[in-house]
């Protein structure tokens, strides 16, 4: 294909988002145009991930207009900072907003230039190209199962129920994570068709379903409203996006009139239309809703996200009017002018009277810096502030502690206890402990007890010390523990005499034993024997006889 034709391509594109039949609000982002097609698949809970998506459109959009002179290293350089700007958007805000702080959202976005599609892509969205009856997959996962089937630990048919198969490793946001996007260049061809979807949609189909289904819709509508809603009937329990854009040739651009497309917004940037017109600086429009609502579950979604406030007021034979969004100069001339929040990147009236919104342009590149500075103007303010805020604060604070530390001290010395001091026992004013190495206490008189002659249990309560109302409630202490100790000793002392006693007694006993002992042995030998009366009888009797 000539240079020339080249020159004459352009895009033809068409987008729905719907919320799902899970999920009670759609943080996905879609645009849809004539020189750039994007989604952003926001991420962060309830009020961060559709902020994170709107931003990230906000920040591509002026890319609708800026044709980068037809010079595609212009452009890719444009789609890099535009992503890079969208990420410091959400980083900025996500500072400033704390119930916003962990958003971040995912970008996949293509815009033709001169014959060529340059695409930026960061996160889990896809891009598809249908070229020749054959459809190729444009991007790779920034998720972890990617990087498991690119290490060939599980296949692309275990990655749709991997457990962690919802775990993205890189997106833009207020992460700690290279927000550089992946940027590839690819020649265009007529009748090329381009699919950029959320992972609610290719999470649940398979590729070859989604090339069977856009080439068999040749209408891009069509297409596009069959293929959301097969995600949905497939189980998906995510929001739902999907762009279709068609490389269409122009043969004559000077013979016939090239069709003009007003771009369309899909999802949670459709709330931000104004904005986004004076972005592009034309009207933009929402994006169609989902019209194939087939199952019950789906059916029901649809009625509780799109029920009006009236019922009564509704025409049930007449299709809702899609919400448009004017520039500035309309809504001026309309008196429905007014301040925008367009996130992070100003939308700067330039001295052609134009508005824009491209980092790229010199003058929205001052106002992002003077807006900038303005910030940290704020923020050196509000630190002055907190600083200022903070010594009143301590001052206070030391005020207040000297304030209880007096009291508490005041309130010390007038308590007393009795406690070890020595080898004696002393009468101590205070309490018996320490502050930062300070006592609180000191002795004001000793006793005349001896520490060591007390029982083991008085030992025990003085070593910690026994706390007593008053000086005179102390003293009266010390003469209970004198006294108890004189009955002690008193005990002790009678119970030695009885044992003294005792121990007489017993001896006495053992000499009267003893003595007994030595009167019967004396007794017993000063008696004659038996054998020797026996003898002496004998002896008598034999004198007789002779």
């Amino acid at each position: 294909m000539t240079t020339a034709e080249h020159s004459m391509l352009y895009m033809y594109s068409t987008t729905v988002s719907d919320v799902g039949t899970v999920r009670s609000n759609n943080q996905d982002s879609s645009f849809a145009g004539e020189h750039l097609v994007a989604i952003c698949d926001g991420m962060g809970g309830h009020a961060g991930g559709d902020t994170a998506s709107t931003i990230a459109v906000r920040s591509l959009a002026h890319i609708e207009k800026d044709s980068a002179g037809g010079d595609v290293a212009r452009a890719t350089s444009i789609m890099e900072t535009s992503t890079l700007a969208a990420h410091d958007a959400i980083v900025g805000k996500a500072k400033r907003e704390r119930k916003l702080a962990g958003m971040g959202t995912t970008i996949t976005a293509i815009t033709l230039v001169s014959g060529y599609w340059v695409l930026a892509h960061i996160g889990d969205s896809r891009a598809y190209l249908l070229r020749d009856g054959a459809l190729m997959r444009l991007t790779s996962d920034h998720s972890y199962v990617q990087h498991l089937i690119d290490t060939k630990r599980i296949s692309e048919s275990e990655a749709r129920n991997h457990p962690q198969r919802n775990v993205v490793m890189r997106v833009l946001g207020d992460f700690d994570i290279d927000a550089r996007p992946d940027i590839s260049i690819r020649v265009a061809h007529p009748g090329d068709r381009l699919l950029l979807c959320s992972d609610g949609l290719c999470g649940v189909l398979e590729d070859s379903t989604i090339e069977e289904t856009m080439l068999a819709s040749t209408d891009p509508e069509e297409c596009v409203q069959r293929l959301v809603s097969m995600a949905l009937r497939a189980g998906s329990t995510d929001n739902v996006t999907a762009v279709i854009s068609d490389a269409t040739l122009a043969l004559n651009a000077d013979a016939f009139d090239v069709p003009h497309q007003t771009p369309l917004i899909g999802g949670a940037a459709s709330a931000s239309l104004d904005a986004i017109a004076d972005i592009v600086n034309e009207p933009v429009a929402a994006a169609p809703a989902l019209i194939a609502k087939s199952s019950p579950a789906e059916r029901a979604a649809a009625l509780i996200q799109s029920r009006p406030a009236d019922d009564d007021n509704v025409d049930a034979d007449k299709p809702a009017k899609p919400a448009v969004g004017h520039t500035s100069e309309v809504r001026e001339e309309t008196g429905e002018l007014q301040d925008l929040d367009t996130g992070e990147i100003p939308v700067v009236r330039k001295s052609n009277g134009r508005y824009s919104a491209d980092p790229n342009d010199p003058e929205v590149a001052k106002a992002i810096h003077d807006k900038q500075l303005e910030q940290k103007k704020q923020a050196r303010s509000r630190r002055f502030r907190g600083r200022v805020a903070a010594v009143v604060v301590a001052a206070l604070a030391v005020l207040a502690l000297c304030g209880l530390a007096g009291g508490a001290y005041m309130w010390s010395q007038r308590q007393y206890f009795l406690a070890k001091d020595g080898d004696a026992v002393a009468i101590y004013q205070g309490v018996p402990t320490d502050i930062f190495g300070i006592k609180l206490s000191h002795p004001v008189e000793r006793t005349d007890l001896n520490f060591d002659e007390l029982p083991e249990g008085w030992q025990e309560q003085l070593e910690n010390g026994i706390n007593v109302d008053d000086y005179d409630a102390a003293v009266a202490k010390a003469e209970q523990i004198e006294q108890e100790l004189e009955k002690t000793k008193r005990q002790q002392k009678e119970e030695e005499e009885r044992r003294k006693a005792a121990n007489q007694k017993k001896d006495d006993t053992k000499q009267d034993d003893a003595q007994k002992k030595d009167d019967t042995k004396k007794g017993a030998d000063a008696s004659p024997s038996p054998s020797a009366s026996a003898s002496s009888s004998s002896s008598d009797e034999k004198k007789d006889t002779k």
